[in-house]
């Protein structure tokens, strides 16, 4: 049996950052992931410069050798009437690849690793965590996105009582003829709000690369609505008429539905396992990075592994990211306000297009990166 400190599942974004930075506090480290590396991970795939800086890299050493997209403009729209363009005059996010992008994260660790490995059992041994009979440690760590094992074990997986935004999307590399009839522009991602703003879908390119997706709450219409979407952007002429391949889906809460719980006796929730994606734009990423930032710090300071060290942990993330509004009506959480009339010709503003929805619910420029917030 092998013994180690923190125990992480889930070799994503969340669970690679928060073991990089266990590394520097000289913890004995194990990651376990069910996936093999580099994987196919479905995600839109953009980061702002604030991520970068959270994981201090500097986009000119990573953009060498992966994708790396400047955005300075979004256009952005309502479906069913004309989109506003907007620039920025200025990089203010990139698009990545997540196949890239989680590899990358991941082979910056130094710790064991154990890939293509599923978690078959999780049992609690007085004050350890004993992982498939094999792997021990006092502290586990869910990472493992929204279908989590840990999170399960807790009794928090997915459920009926849970909110959950499902999506569905394809990435996939043009062929020249393609590239040439597609009028998206790389540094110009489009977001399209469906009309009961209960989604949006994107088309997003990355260099010669296609990302193309809808996500929604009331996922038994997702379908429909996808195929409807794809259909007007194929007859405007924004995307190829050949898309390869299938669409595929996953699922995350949001962060003001979510009612997991962020930490127990010897365990931790970080990422979207623990619901944590911004509640107006789905934007997971950031609050994944920022999430393992936290739990690290707690687990340096923390005298032991209780719930009572651990629970700062959960001060910290509603501190960071503001109290949960839990019991609330379901729904894509954008204001009540805007689910009026009014929205239509917001939509159509310029000024509310660029002032509050890229740069406040998808860039979240008001928040400050985390090493100069806390």
């Amino acid at each position: 049996m092998d013994q180690y400190d923190v125990i992480i599942v889930g070799g994503g974004p969340a669970g690679s950052t928060l073991a990089r930075a266990l590394e520097r506090q000289h913890k004995r480290i194990l990651i376990i992931d069910k996936q093999a590396f580099p994987r196919d991970k479905t995600c839109a795939g953009w980061v702002t410069p604030a991520v970068l800086a959270s994981l201090d890299i500097r986009p000119a050493d990573y953009g060498q050798d992966h994708i790396l997209q400047p955005i300075s403009r979004f256009r952005i729209g309502m479906m069913g009437q004309p989109a506003v363009e907007n620039d920025h005059h200025g990089v203010v996010s990139y698009g990545i690849r997540r196949c890239e992008f989680d590899a990358y994260l991941l082979d910056r660790t130094s710790c064991d690793k154990q890939l293509n490995t599923p978690v078959k059992t999780i049992e609690r041994t007085g004050d350890q965590w004993l992982i498939n009979g094999q792997w021990q440690a006092p502290l586990l760590v869910g990472a493992g996105g929204h279908f989590c094992p840990v999170a399960q074990k807790l009794g928090e997986g997915p459920g009926s009582h849970e909110t959950v935004v499902a999506a569905k999307e394809v990435e996939f590399e043009m062929t020249p003829e393609q590239a040439s009839r597609c009028m998206a522009r790389g540094d110009t991602p489009e977001l399209w709000f469906c009309r009961d703003l209960k989604g949006y879908a994107w088309v997003f390119r990355k260099g010669n690369y296609l990302n193309i997706g809808l996500g929604r709450e009331d996922n038994h219409k997702l379908s429909d609505h996808l195929q409807r979407f794809v259909d007007d952007m194929k007859a405007s002429g924004r995307i190829p008429a050949d898309l390869p391949g299938r669409f595929k889906g996953h699922a995350y809460l949001l962060y003001a539905h979510a009612e997991r719980p962020l930490a127990d006796d010897g365990v931790l929730l970080v990422g979207d396992a623990a619901g944590l994606a911004y509640t107006q734009s789905g934007e997971g990423i950031r609050p994944a990075i920022e999430s393992a930032l936290l739990a690290a710090r707690v687990i340096g300071e923390a005298e032991d592994y209780s719930v009572r060290s651990l629970q700062r942990y959960g001060a910290a993330i509603s501190e960071r990211f503001g109290v949960r509004a839990l019991n609330q009506a379901s729904g894509w959480q954008v204001p009540d306000w805007l689910r009026m009339p009014l929205a239509s010709t917001l939509m159509r503003s310029h000024w509310f297009t660029r002032k509050v929805v890229t740069e406040n619910w998808f860039l979240h420029q008001q928040v400050a990166p985390l090493e100069e917030a806390v």
